[in-house]
């Protein structure tokens, strides 16, 4: 069995996931085959900047008509192509009523109390949604007419709002199947329907569940059982019958037994050097794999990283994350923040102040400033 060094599966990483810089067209970007997410401000814009040659604009995913921004993986919106819509609403069908409700995540436990399939309280929402949303309408305006449509035991009394409201990953997670889309760079948060709507479907098609286990473990492999499921937002033993046995091989990470695609391998046995500097933003899809112990193996940088609240952006130098990044906007001009872990060479501190100034104007800020820490 092929025993991968961590340094050389970080590598493998870095070229899967575009952060070499190698393709010029977000349309085009491999990872888009697993979504970009984009759930803070400008996430997907700034991981877009991290990985083009060339200037990001403000606008260069939300005016994008090829990609549409959706609720898909684990409830988070992310950007996708238009063109795959049909195969990701597909994949996003549970494979069984313990999947639909390990999806529900931190609300299993009020809808398991509604004594109702789980995959039946998603469908009955999706079909609410669909019938609700016929033109653009803000997730509050959403949520108050399909809450008349559904059992009140799919909503929760929101002592903010002073409301019943549909549970939160509930409507996240049947918007998709209910034929809608979110209107990006909208605030507050606006559905609106798809153009081309297809039918709902309830039944499963395990084959499109295991592609997407399959390009999360291209993206972020070599990874295991357990850190799939997790980024689909379900229990391993959900995914039993979908795992894409025959698509994949075993190795081991430094000894840790995990797996990555087959037609990957090639690949991962001689990833490119991953010089360079990055400034990855909070939840970039990096960040994102569920193995964060190989992403930073030192558990005190680690908090650094991924704080429960208010995670900063991560500084990336030829490989590793060494040090964390934040922002504060100042007019027309953001200041940024490093925090270096050790200290840095000049050309990477260098470096670092010239993918804050990408960033920057990625966001559509006209002047910054650095400061280290």
């Amino acid at each position: 069995m092929l025993d991968v060094p961590r340094k050389q599966a970080l590598a493998y990483r870095i070229a899967e996931q575009g952060l070499l810089r190698t393709v010029a067209d977000p349309y085009e970007l491999p990872l888009l085959d697993l979504g970009l997410q984009d759930s803070m401000r400008d996430t997907a814009l700034l991981s877009l900047a991290a990985r083009m040659p060339g200037p990001v604009r403000p606008e260069s995913l939300a005016d994008d008509r090829r990609l549409a921004l959706v609720w898909s993986h684990r409830g988070a919106p992310h950007f996708h192509r238009r063109t795959d819509l049909p195969d990701l609403i597909t994949a996003l069908v549970p494979v069984s009523d313990a999947d639909a409700l390990a999806r529900m995540l931190w609300q299993q436990k009020d809808l398991r109390a509604a004594a109702v399939p789980a995959t039946e309280i998603l469908f009955t929402t999706a079909r609410a949604i669909r019938k609700v949303v016929d033109k653009p309408m803000t997730k509050g305006a959403v949520s108050t007419e399909i809450t008349k449509l559904i059992p009140p035991s799919y909503s929760r009394w929101c002592r903010g709002c002073n409301a019943t409201h549909v549970h939160e990953q509930l409507m996240r997670l049947a918007a998709l199947h209910g034929g809608t889309r979110l209107e990006a760079g909208q605030t507050p948060a606006t559905l609106a329907p798809l153009e081309e709507r297809g039918r709902i479907s309830t039944r499963p098609v395990p084959a499109s569940v295991s592609r997407v286990l399959a390009q999360y473990l291209r993206f972020n492999g070599p990874a295991t059982p357990g850190d799939a499921a997790g980024f689909v937002g379900t229990a391993r033993t959900c995914l039993r019958d979908t795992w894409p046995e025959s698509a994949v091989t075993e190795v081991t990470v430094d000894g840790r037994s995990a797996f990555v695609p087959t037609d990957r391998l090639p690949a991962l046995e001689n990833p490119p050097d991953p010089a360079g500097v990055r400034l990855l933003p909070p939840l970039d899809p990096y960040t994102q794999s569920r193995d964060k112990a190989v992403l930073v193996p030192d558990k005190g940088r680690a908090k650094e990283v991924w704080k429960i609240l208010g995670s900063p952006g991560a500084l990336l130098v030829d490989g590793e994350i060494l040090g964390v990044w934040r922002t504060k906007a100042a007019g027309k001009r953001l200041a940024f923040t490093i925090s270096e872990f050790d200290p840095l060479r000049r050309a990477d501190r260098e470096a670092a102040e010239d993918e804050a100034a990408r960033a920057a104007a990625a966001r559509g800020y006209s002047g910054i400033s650095v400061s280290w820490a």
